[in-house]
């Protein structure tokens, strides 16, 4: 059986017609991104794995 996202708009998205959003949904310890304009595209991660991309990104690396 399918598990349904309750998808949820980033705060830092831009644009007021809601076209240019991140969204994010979590669902049994997995963190789900998307695009709002394309959302059939999902990346499939973790709270580790997404914290440590975050932290490279941060650094510049």
């Amino acid at each position: 059986m399918a598990t349904s996202i309750n998808w949820q708009r980033s705060s830092y998205s831009a644009g007021s017609e809601g076209n240019t959003c991140v969204e994010v949904g979590i669902v049994a310890n997995r963190i789900h991104l998307r695009e709002s304009d394309t959302p059939n595209a999902v990346v499939t991660t973790n709270r580790r794995h997404l914290s440590a991309f975050i932290r490279l990104i941060k650094t510049g690396s």
